[in-house]
């Protein structure tokens, strides 16, 4: 039997509370420009090279924070990345771990993870 679904990531959506606010920190933390158009008043979709990232504020409750990263942001660098995001003083959730990853967190809480791959 075909299988119409495919095994591909399109987009994952971050529940925020504030678009603006959490474009102008996302596009910040990934070195993009911010002048892309807020959608419908609630989505800005990131420019990501790969799996895209969109932010929803629309989505936002205090029940859809993100506790646990549900993917991970890609470095070549581990040591370097750390040390950028304490460098921006963004909460950090764990040092660097088996010298591959680290949890930090965005504005609203949701968690993040920076990964070498």
């Amino acid at each position: 039997m075909n299988n119409p679904i495919t095994n591909k990531i399109g987009t994952v959506f971050i529940p925020v509370s504030n678009i603006e606010r959490a474009r102008d920190w996302y596009c910040n933390l990934l070195g993009v420009e911010s002048n892309g158009e807020i959608l419908f008043d609630h989505l800005y979709v990131l420019p990501m090279q790969g799996t895209g990232i969109v932010l929803d504020s629309k989505i936002f409750t205090s029940e859809n924070i993100i506790k646990t990263p549900l993917f991970h942001l890609n470095t070549d660098d581990i040591e370097a990345a750390f040390d950028f995001i304490k460098q921006k003083q963004i909460e950090m959730v764990t040092p660097i771990q088996h010298g591959h990853y680290f949890h930090f967190k965005d504005p609203d809480g949701n968690a993040l993870m920076v990964c070498r791959c």
